[in-house]
């Protein structure tokens, strides 16, 4: 009866426009009160420990990288590169959107921040070079679904709290497959570019190459240092978060001189908010999983998943299915606080490696990013470019079934994932 009306509840809230973490505490809350058997004193108590965890630490100083860096005028040195060197493609601006996207990723852990940093540079271009509107939006959209699977990755250190699972495994385990996401976007994007008539941009010559490399290696260190850091017995990955908010600062401020000290606070500003959204669906779906737990639906999940197949592939391949659908409403950190509990006991009972699922969950959840009704990259691109939803979805479509592929190819072949951590190791 608790489980009707806990996800009656939560359905109802999506469905007149609640946020998601308003909807899930709320939702629990009514359960809660409906069962009378527990006083609210523990719903404190269960938000509070939802946050009590060290490796948390690490969103809010991603998030202050992030933010650092898409300021100080790294996204700008980044395009400039990567223009030198795809930029002589057919479809070469649409080429250069992916590619910086993929090194931003690598800065930023969150999609709608690479897909803001590139669009607001890279979608008026677009458009003065005569790309369609609503394709320059949607490749914009797309190219930042990368943005959370390429380490850092927020969702992946949510990840790895709720399962504990190695946010440093998680980390190099998203390598391979953000950089075939790329890929297989960039081949769609030439065929797209040889039908629509798109041509290549000039080709740079080797000093131009050079030059622009060197102004944008400081911001290509960041993941270098993060990694390197880390694998070599340096710090923690929470560790790690703390010292890429100081580099990015020290770069910002001494650097590249693009930000001065009196703009610090408006950039922390930026990424309290962001932290503090985050941080929010944590602790609500912290309290929403305890509920869970505590009327045994992750055993009873596990128990119909199990009925169905024990064949590790058919399994991955529902879960898949029912990420794909569940990424069209929920965003990744709310995605992965609520199901990781629900699933992790299935995946565990048929031996499906914990780092492999983590990284193809958060696959699935970037696709989510570009699916109506709650696409945040969709919604980005929308407020940079001024193109409906509607328009942009269309144009997405070629792009996200790529990205499906992806997501195949990895769940088919695990070892894609497991290649670098078990090298590591």
């Amino acid at each position: 009866m608790i489980s009707l009306i806990l996800f009656g509840a939560f359905i109802f809230l999506l469905a007149v426009g609640a946020p998601i973490g308003v909807a899930l505490g709320l939702a629990t809350v009514v359960a809660l009160l409906v069962d009378g058997t527990v006083t609210m004193t523990v719903v404190a108590q269960k938000i509070l420990a939802a946050n009590n965890s060290f490796p948390l630490l690490a969103v809010p100083f991603f998030m202050f990288a992030g933010a650092v860096m898409t300021e100080g005028g790294i996204s700008k040195r980044l395009i400039d590169f990567v223009y030198t060197l795809v930029g002589s493609i057919r479809g070469g601006l649409a080429m250069v959107a992916t590619v910086t996207a993929m090194f931003f990723a690598a800065i930023s852990g969150s999609s709608a921040a690479t897909c803001a940093a590139i669009g607001s540079s890279l979608i008026p271009a677009m458009k003065q070079k005569g790309y369609d509107e609503e394709y320059s939006a949607a490749v914009i959209a797309a190219a930042g679904t990368t943005g959370i699977v390429i380490p850092p990755s927020t969702p992946m250190v949510v990840y790895g709290v709720v399962a504990g699972v190695s946010i440093g495994e998680l980390f190099l385990g998203g390598f391979i497959p953000g950089i075939l996401m790329g890929l297989a976007m960039m081949v769609v994007i030439y065929f797209q570019a040889k039908k629509r008539g798109y041509v290549g941009e000039k080709r740079s010559d080797i000093k131009t190459v050079w030059k622009t490399f060197i102004d944008a290696s400081w911001g290509l260190m960041m993941p270098v240092i993060i990694l390197g850091g880390i694998y070599g017995g340096i710090f923690t990955p929470t560790e790690s978060a703390a010292i890429a908010s100081f580099y990015g600062l020290f770069v910002t401020l001494f650097i590249y001189k693009e930000k001065k000290f009196a703009d610090i606070p408006k950039i922390m500003g930026k990424a309290v908010v962001a932290t503090a959204i985050v941080m929010f669906i944590i602790s609500m779906a912290g309290l929403f999983s305890w509920i869970l737990t505590a009327n045994r639906i992750p055993q009873a999940m596990a128990a119909l998943f199990l009925s169905l197949t024990t064949n590790p592939l058919y399994i991955m391949m529902l879960i898949n299915v029912l990420l794909l659908f569940v990424g069209t409403f929920l965003n990744a950190t709310a995605a992965i606080s609520i199901l990781v509990p629900v699933l992790f006991p299935v995946i565990t009972k048929v031996g499906i490696d914990p780092v492999a699922f983590g990284v193809i969950m958060t696959v699935n959840l970037a696709i989510g990013c570009i699916t109506p009704p709650v696409g945040v990259d969709l919604f980005v691109a929308q407020s940079i470019s001024g193109i409906s939803i509607e328009r942009i979805t269309r144009s997405v479509f070629p792009l996200l079934m790529a990205l499906i592929g992806v997501l195949l190819l990895v769940t088919f072949v695990p070892e894609l994932i497991l290649l670098i951590p078990s090298t590591m190791k």
